[in-house]
């Protein structure tokens, strides 16, 4: 086969479909496939930007012709059904979104050390004996922080909003990058707890302060940066996570949140004088991450988010 002809083979998959495991049962993906499994997620662009780069790489090496990425609706309780079947499917890598993150820590037959400290995996391989689980959210956050607010975990005051998943992962990250002071802060006490114990078990990560969302930590410094990790602001009815009035103007605002483009949170922050961005940035950068470890290929970034702009129907960011 022509290397010409690669990318059509990438340009047939329906990016715009959602799958169920009935599909997994009676269709063949054939090739080699990959997915992304939440529930909902009808609204994810993960396949439009990663076709776009198995396209790329399909046009310098053949090996990559048949690859394809899918997205699955898999309900929570149906998840330890699920994950022996793709495996039997032979679907050579998966991304987990809302709510399977942490769900599959048990699911699942090795965890690397990074996704152990964070207590969730959003990017699984295949492997004989089953799943291997790696987190690349702590990666996608720190590359979205500095290349759309040129902020630097190191040495950074960061407020994190939220314990779930992504969470998890962020403030792992922030903690093993050295951050200057971590604060947490979530609705449920009993959640927040679990990502103290967490951080208690990481060198650096006893400093970390926690504080209830409705009243922001006394003292701030003049300069930091906030990480929305909750999921307020997905619905346009959502109010902000917290009083952004209460922030220094020397801080940044970043949301996880990429769809919509402008949370309560981001548009009050702006008001305010802060610089904001949204997560689009992260979400491409964890799944290039995760393209990498399933491809050993450097990955084009950059065509991820072409295509996960023109999904999303926004003007592009890295042209």
């Amino acid at each position: 086969m022509l290397n010409s002809e690669l990318p059509d083979l990438i340009h047939r998959v329906d990016t715009e479909r959602t799958y169920t495991l009935a599909d997994l049962e009676t269709e063949d993906f054939g090739g080699t496939p990959l997915a992304v499994l939440g529930y909902p997620v009808k609204h994810s662009v993960s396949p439009a930007m990663h076709n776009a780069a198995i396209a790329k790489l399909a046009a310098k090496n053949s090996r990559f012709g048949d690859w394809a990425y899918y997205r699955f609706e898999v309900k929570p309780e149906d998840l330890d059904e699920a994950l022996p079947l793709f495996h039997r499917k032979s679907f050579l890598g998966l991304n987990l979104t809302v709510p399977h993150k942490v769900l599959a820590m048990d699911a699942i037959k090795g965890v690397s050390p990074d996704a152990e400290r964070m207590g969730a995996v959003n990017t699984l391989v295949w492997d004989e004996l089953g799943y291997d689980g790696f987190n690349t959210d702590g990666y996608g956050l720190k590359t979205g922080l500095e290349v759309d607010l040129g902020a630097r975990m190191k040495g950074n005051h960061i407020i994190l909003l939220g314990s779930g998943g992504a969470a998890r992962a962020a403030a792992v990250q922030c903690v093993l990058e050295g951050c200057a002071q971590l604060y947490v802060g979530n609705r449920s006490p009993e959640r927040l707890a679990g990502l103290i114990e967490i951080l208690n078990g990481i060198p650096g990560g006893k400093s970390v302060q926690t504080f209830a969302l409705n009243e922001l930590p006394a003292d701030l410094p003049e300069s930091g940066i906030v990480v929305n990790a909750t999921s307020l602001g997905l619905k346009p009815e959502d109010g902000s996570p917290i009083d952004v009035s209460g922030l220094p103007t020397g801080w940044k605002v970043y949301d996880m949140i990429y769809n919509p483009h402008e949370t309560r949170l981001l548009r009050e922050a702006w008001e305010h004088g802060l610089a904001t961005a949204n997560g689009l940035s992260m979400l491409v950068h964890q799944g290039a991450r995760s393209l990498e470890i399933w491809s050993h290929e450097d990955v084009d970034a950059r065509s991820m988010m072409s295509a996960a702009c023109h999904a999303l129907h926004l003007p592009p960011r890295y042209d």
